[in-house]
């Protein structure tokens, strides 16, 4: 395990580029996180403009736009024509005006129209992740005459791994070539030669970034080329939509946990901007939750005449909302990996039914053995129609159980079917939902059981 930068080396910015330089870049980027944007870029100045590149392209380094404004122009532009021009966008599409206006004119003009190209792509689609700088080469050239393009473009070009061969007349993609296959041709053999005759796998610009990661991993691709109209425009590679899935599962895990995801790290979000992510969803949710309130008004003759009710409302109301949660969580996963789609929503009815019903009697069983044993040894006397108490919070735990199996695993089908992200279907929405409607599950159960003993 490789040792963390010294502190020294860290906090004197005079002596950090000396110290900095033999480091890993990876350990350069974690070192500047943790440093105002000020002695950053002090730091970044002082770096080889190679090295300075290779730490700008770190996808750990945080706010790159913010330590890009801060350098002086000819600086900041010669590290922006640099770096990969994916990573470009990037950082032009979180620098504020009119600092973005100024540096995007002082780019060259090759790489100021590949960047505008990429920020004309929604965000989350395979045109907005992918690179301009790739291999390609001629269907006309030989084996020898590829490895020797590759060996003069290595330096530019995000990865070398895979070679796009094209029609010389037309450009567009005639078959793609691993790096391995190359050096094991003849190098005088034509490069097609050496190619699988399978179809290419491609992707367009605006393909979603989840379908292009479902790509990679199916045919286990180091690349996809993104094709328009026959033609490459550019290519994901795998560590780019890993970076994307990555941010794209954060986003996930924060709506699960009941609010809006984050735009910025943790501990550099803005104390109103962290209130205005989780005041709205905790709102919502504290409006909801009145319901429950209403629906105990509604039965608050039943509560008077059989107090006894209300000890076992914390119990059945949680067991519906955690059946309901493992429900969400477990349909919402299996959408994003495609296992279950939209049109098989009645096959998950028919597994989540059973399922329901026998985790509910499952739970029924343990409540009404408890209610017995602390009858029988004396620990609490639920009455002389303590038996039918026991059977009213049974049967209640096998209604309540089912619903919030059924409302859980619904729940995304119906976000996705009207255009929305699926994870907004988070546990605490459906553990709320569960809430009202197990009381009046509970109460209805109660008044058919009970009815003519204790209500």
């Amino acid at each position: 395990m490789q040792d963390k930068i010294p502190a020294e080396v860290i906090l004197d910015p005079v002596v950090n580029a000396a110290g900095l330089a033999h480091e890993h870049v990876a350990d350069i980027a974690e070192a500047l996180n943790g440093m105002p944007t000020e002695a950053a870029a002090e730091i970044l100045l002082g770096l080889p403009t190679e090295q300075a590149i290779e730490v700008l392209d770190q996808p750990d380094l945080e706010s790159a736009d913010e330590l890009i404004a801060a350098l002086p122009d000819d600086r900041a532009t010669a590290l922006l024509m640099g770096m990969s021009a994916d990573r470009v966008a990037g950082v032009f599409r979180q620098m504020e005006e009119p600092r973005r206006s100024t540096l995007l004119e002082r780019l060259d003009p090759e790489t100021k129209q590949a960047v505008k190209r990429l920020l004309t792509y929604p965000p989350g689609t395979a045109g907005s992740i992918m690179t301009t700088e790739f291999v390609s080469a001629p269907k006309t050239w030989t084996v020898e005459q590829t490895l020797d393009h590759i060996r003069r473009v290595e330096r530019t070009r995000e990865t070398v791994y895979a070679i796009y061969i094209l029609d010389p007349r037309t450009q567009k993609l005639v078959q793609t070539v691993s790096l391995r296959r190359l050096i094991a041709g003849e190098p005088h053999a034509p490069v097609l030669s050496v190619a699988t005759p399978r179809r290419p796998v491609t992707v367009s610009p605006l393909a979603d970034q989840e379908d292009v990661a479902r790509l990679i991993s199916k045919y286990d691709l180091l690349a996809v080329p993104v094709v328009e109209r026959g033609r490459v425009i550019g290519i994901v590679t795998v560590d780019d939509i890993i970076d994307a899935i990555v941010e794209e599962s954060t986003e996930d895990v924060q709506k699960f946990g009941g609010m809006e995801a984050l735009t910025e790290p943790y501990m550099q979000i803005g104390f109103v901007e962290m209130i205005r992510k989780r005041a709205g969803w905790l709102c919502a949710l504290f409006l909801s939750e009145m319901l429950t309130a209403s629906a105990m008004q509604h039965f608050e003759s039943e509560l008077e005449r059989a107090i006894v009710l209300t000890l076992f409302i914390p119990l059945i109301m949680s067991s519906g909302g955690n059946s309901g949660s493992q429900a969400t969580s477990l349909i919402i996963r299996a959408l994003a990996l495609q296992e279950v789609r939209l049109r098989e929503w009645w096959r998950v009815v028919l597994r989540e039914l059973p399922t329901g019903v026998t985790l509910g009697a499952i739970l029924g069983t343990i409540g009404a053995t408890r209610i017995a044993l602390w009858q029988w040894f004396g620990f609490y006397d639920y009455g002389e129609h303590w038996m039918l108490i026991a059977l009213t919070v049974a049967a209640t735990l096998v209604g309540i159980v089912t619903f919030g199996s059924l409302a859980g695993s619904m729940l995304p089908f119906i976000l996705q079917r009207i255009g929305y992200d699926p994870a907004s279907a988070s546990a605490p929405f459906v553990a709320t939902l569960v809430d009202v409607t197990g009381l009046v599950i509970y109460f209805s159960v109660a008044l058919a059981i009970l009815s003519g003993t204790l209500l």
